[in-house]
């Protein structure tokens, strides 16, 4: 789900804060020792190291809600199918995909209609278990049943706590947002600018008590910093409640299922050719945030710059806003593999897994042709070595995946507030950290945005593979994880930090496998070690 994404400019009622301090743009391209923030050290990396090698290009696909492939930061790194002729209609590679120039979109129909809303999965599994258990004796059911009917009511005691933190907050929002819009509206029409500032609403008279309520409201919020005028408080107030909707009126709504729009047998998990050519979608900002990250155009004098220089984007659309379906993830691991892609980026997760099976399926495809997966940890800051979060690398049964990497995200803020606060750890399951707090990257129609999560720290670890994998190309992708891992940074492995979401101080080495934090140039210190490739 996209909610692996942690929008800053969205805020609520309960959140509104002014942030003081402030960080490099491209905080985390810089380095620990010559710019004392914990970046990658990609520029150094460059300038130091790879100065006079020659790489080759790598294909990597990034499943996630579409790419803009037309970004002006992006356009020239888009992966484009050698074998397809764009707009013909026909599937001229024969690859069972028609016209899928940059990627592919299975979350769309043949009609061209897409997918944007889709439910949580906790939603589709109670609704799906809710029939046959809601009035259900236990007594009667056998062992087979009563085992589902356990796993039922643990999905509804989690549907009604979900229902429950939403709904009063949406309630909330929704009566601030008509009320801010009122406001604005009448205030407005007075200016010669889209701007109303506090002394504006300090000289404006209210008409009813209402309007008077919400207008001292106002002021305390542009008093204590929150916005710097009406609009921009209004703008981030139907932001939180847009965010709110889309869980009240789509994500947890019962009622809800836009998957005849796919137009799939849904039940046919193995079902391969389905969806359209879309690869951008209704709303691209997270996949186009994501990208950027990986491989913005550098040095191209605009915007920002990508990790990896020598790149590809395959875009695979797979993702709402909602829980992913595992048959669409599981189809595009192998789409990506079956196309030439060498990294897979994914920044998404979910709780509940409704078919384990047939993505377990298709990350061993993709571990038997030597493709690396990166996946983002989680924004829940939880503990997924005790809490499941999906996918991972643990296959059902028994045994783990060689070619997974799981991710967690730091902040620039470094020492107590090194790990970002949302984010999952995990002695066991999470690998290393990344930068993941306030990354600014490419976002939809050429424009550029600030973005927080373990989906903008996978990314980064994404860019390091493919630098590795761009200069040292016969590295496998076992090979690169290895590298990643053991040449992660150890440094702050004893520090102190909040163990993420408490005030509770921890050993930073206590949250992952390793205790480090990616570096690409250690990493390419040790992969010129691994690799035959000497210059």
């Amino acid at each position: 789900m996209k909610k692996l994404i942690l929008f800053s400019l969205l805020f609520s009622f309960f959140t509104l804060s002014s942030q003081t301090q402030t960080r490099p743009e491209n905080w985390f391209n810089l380095s620990p020792d010559q710019d004392s923030v914990p970046g990658v050290g990609t520029e150094k990396s460059y300038a130091e190291l790879l100065a006079s090698k020659k790489p080759l290009t790598v294909i990597v696909a990034v499943l996630d809600c579409g790419v803009d492939y037309t970004h002006e930061d992006l356009k020239d790194v888009m992966w484009t199918n050698p074998g397809e002729i764009p707009g013909n209609g026909l599937d001229d590679d024969k690859n069972g995909y028609a016209d899928d120039v940059h990627g592919w979109n299975f979350i769309g129909g043949k009609d061209g209609q897409n997918v944007e809303y889709d439910n949580l999965e906790l939603t589709r599994l109670y609704r799906k278990l809710k029939p046959m258990y809601e009035t259900a004796n236990p007594k009667s059911l056998n062992k087979s049943q009563q085992k589902e009917y356990r796993f039922f009511l643990k999905l509804k005691a989690d549907y009604a706590a979900n229902l429950e933190k939403y709904s009063g907050n949406y309630t909330q929002l929704k009566d601030m947002s008509g009320r801010y819009t009122l406001l604005y509206q009448s205030i407005k029409p007075q200016h010669k600018t889209d701007s109303v500032t506090l002394p504006d609403l300090q000289n404006y008279t209210s008409s009813n008590a209402t309007e008077m309520k919400t207008k001292m409201e106002a002021m305390r919020f542009l008093k204590s910093g929150a916005a710097p005028d009406l609009g921009a408080l209004l703008n981030g107030i139907n932001e939180a409640y847009n965010f709110y909707k889309s869980y009240m009126e789509y994500s947890l709504n019962l009622d809800f299922d836009p998957r005849s729009i796919v137009g799939d047998d849904y039940s046919n998990s193995y079902e391969k050719y389905y969806g359209n050519a879309d690869c951008k979608g209704p709303d691209s900002f997270h996949g186009t945030h994501v990208a950027g990250i990986i491989a913005a155009k550098r040095k191209n004098g605009i915007g920002m710059d990508g990790v990896a220089g020598f790149v590809n984007i395959m875009a695979l659309r797979c993702v709402p806003n909602g829980d992913e379906r595992d048959k669409d993830v599981a189809n595009a691991i192998r789409y990506a593999v079956d196309n030439g892609a060498q990294i897979l980026n994914m920044s998404f997760g979910k709780k509940y897994s409704w078919d384990k099976k047939v993505v377990d399926e298709a990350i061993k495809y993709a571990e038997s042709k030597g493709v690396l997966i990166i996946h983002g940890a989680g924004n829940d800051n939880v503990n997924v070595d005790t809490l499941a979060f999906y996918p991972n690398k643990k296959y059902a049964g028994k045994g783990e995946a060689g070619n997974f990497i799981e991710v967690g995200a730091i902040s620039w803020k470094g020492k107590e507030e090194l790990v970002a606060d949302f984010s999952n750890y995990g002695k066991k399951s999470v690998d290393l950290f990344a930068p993941g707090v306030d990354i600014y990257s490419t976002a939809p129609e050429n424009t550029y945005k600030d973005a927080s999560g373990t989906s903008m720290a996978a990314p980064v670890v994404t860019g390091v593979a493919a630098v590795l994998k761009s200069y040292y190309p016969d590295l496998t992708a076992k090979e690169i994880k290895s590298i990643l891992i053991k040449s992660s940074l150890k440094t702050q492995t004893k520090q102190k930090v909040k163990q993420p979401g408490t005030e509770k101080m921890v050993e930073f080495g206590s949250l992952s496998k390793t205790g480090g934090i990616v570096n690409l140039y250690e990493a390419l210190k040790l992969a010129a070690k691994y690799s035959k490739i000497k210059p």
